[in-house]
């Protein structure tokens, strides 16, 4: 076989990500808490960028006439906006005045269960060997409250008798919260039932050797190993079952708090559906006017600071570009969706439809990924109150006529027939299939248990009162 090296031409196409097209996909998925922290960051790192106050014509609500055909960005003559002073109708940033905060405005800190430990520790008047313990055992106290180290180890620490430990942490275990201190869930459940109900043997024996059983509904097996009748069981099971097993999580943490932010908003105004989206930071971006004037109007300055600008204008231009796209594209998906589960708006969980990203895609012309980068951490309020947008993407299951029903939908009825039974003689799983069938639902008992165990409701053996 003869070898030889040869040059040859080929034309290929190929897709590539850009920078650009990366950043736009990035933006789109950011809801708006990350929206807001992202542009924050980039004022911060671009002088071109710059954010304007919004005028009463900026601020008013304008609906969104969308073409399946249309490209937003195509339209946009960015030379008219690079050269117009206004940007896009918002005017200068002007000096206003803020009003002083009042004290209504203020809210306090929650203080953290190791704080509320130390506080009481404090007013204890122990003195300094048992403060010194003391400090270390509630150091070592976790966000539920439960000692996570042995009396051994804590004393090898402290150079002290395990017993001088013990003494110390019945100390702890009388502060509050009742149950804090616990080395296991049933000492923690005994501290508060002899805090709050006082001594009682049964209570005690059902605790400590029958925990499992109870939790199980397991209350003839328990009656039996104690002599009792189940009615007394289960009396002892309901009081048992108002202590907290996680005492120390009623408290503040180090962590931060996380808050909802509806993306958007839905209201019904008039008998029709508007839908606003919650872009209030991004719709006053705009660019700098003393930057642009450097470059629109060939003011003069060194090679080195114009590149720096043109890109630092490159970069504001394409994320104000990509949060216009990220705003219509999020519009398009949220008015169909409202379409689709018009509905829900209208009355409710229990008339939620079917939905896949696939239909949504499919209606507005655009990929499935795009869709679900759209949805993807975003919240909608609507006349229901506020859900996340993947809860309008739920299977179902089919109703007799050919039309389906959403989980959620089914889910409900569940919830509803389960709380108009007789306690004493609880609907089983296939007792609720069978009243389902009959509405019309093609539901097997399998679903019915999944869609019950799934919103933690037990079997009907533990729901079963005597």
């Amino acid at each position: 076989m003869r070898m030889s090296i040869g040059l040859n031409l080929e034309q290929t196409q190929k897709l590539i990500i850009t920078p650009e097209l990366r950043q736009a996909i990035a933006i789109l998925q950011l809801s708006s808490l990350e929206l807001s922290e992202f542009l924050q960051q980039e004022l911060l790192e671009n002088p071109v960028l710059e954010m304007g106050e919004e005028t009463e014509e900026a601020a008013a609500v304008e609906e969104v006439r969308v073409s399946g055909e249309e490209d937003l960005f195509d339209e946009i003559d960015w030379q008219e906006y690079f050269a117009d002073g206004r940007d896009l109708g918002y005017t200068g940033m002007e000096e206003t005045r803020t009003e002083e905060s009042s004290f209504e405005q203020f809210v306090s800190e929650d203080s953290t269960l190791h704080e509320h430990l130390m506080m009481q520790l404090h007013l204890s008047r122990a003195d300094g060997r048992v403060y010194a313990i003391g400090e270390f055992l509630i150091g070592n106290i976790d966000d539920n409250g439960y000692l996570r180290i042995t009396l051994e180890d804590a004393a090898a620490q402290l150079d002290c008798s395990p017993a001088e430990v013990e003494e110390v942490l019945r100390l702890i275990q009388d502060f509050d919260p009742p149950g804090v201190g616990a080395r296991n869930l049933a000492e923690c459940l005994l501290i508060q039932f002899h805090y709050l109900y006082g001594q009682n043997p049964l209570a005690e024996s059902i605790i400590l050797h029958h925990l499992q059983d109870l939790g199980e509904g397991r209350l003839t097996k328990i009656a039996k190993a104690l002599n009792i009748t189940p009615n007394e069981v289960q009396y002892i099971g309901d009081l048992i079952r108002t202590l907290d097993p996680k005492p120390g999580r009623r408290f503040g943490s180090n962590l931060d708090t996380r808050y909802i932010v509806p993306d958007v908003v839905v209201e019904k105004v008039a008998g029709e559906y508007v839908i606003l989206v919650n872009d209030y930071i991004g719709s006053r971006l705009r660019i700098n006017s003393h930057y642009r004037d450097l470059l629109g109007q060939g003011k003069p300055c060194d090679e080195e600071t114009k590149r720096f600008l043109e890109s630092k204008l490159n970069s504001a231009l394409w994320i104000i570009k990509s949060i216009e796209q990220r705003r219509l594209t999020l519009y398009r998906v949220v008015k169909t969706i409202v379409s689709f589960q018009r509905d829900f708006m209208e009355y409710g969980i229990k008339h939620l439809k079917p939905l896949t990203l696939r239909q949504v895609a499919e209606a507005l012309g655009l990929h499935e990924s795009t869709v679900s980068r759209a949805i993807a951490n975003k919240y909608v309020q609507t006349p229901q109150g506020v859900y996340e947008l993947k809860f309008f993407f739920a299977s179902g299951v089919e109703k007799s006529g050919g039309q389906g029903v959403a989980a959620e939908s089914v889910k409900k009825i569940l919830q509803e027939l389960i709380a108009k039974e007789d306690p004493a003689n609880p609907l089983t799983d296939q007792a609720l299939t069978d009243i389902l069938t009959r509405q019309g639902l093609r539901i097997s008992r399998r679903t019915v248990a999944k869609y019950r165990d799934e919103m933690g409701i037990p079997s009907a053996n533990r729901r079963k009162r005597f």
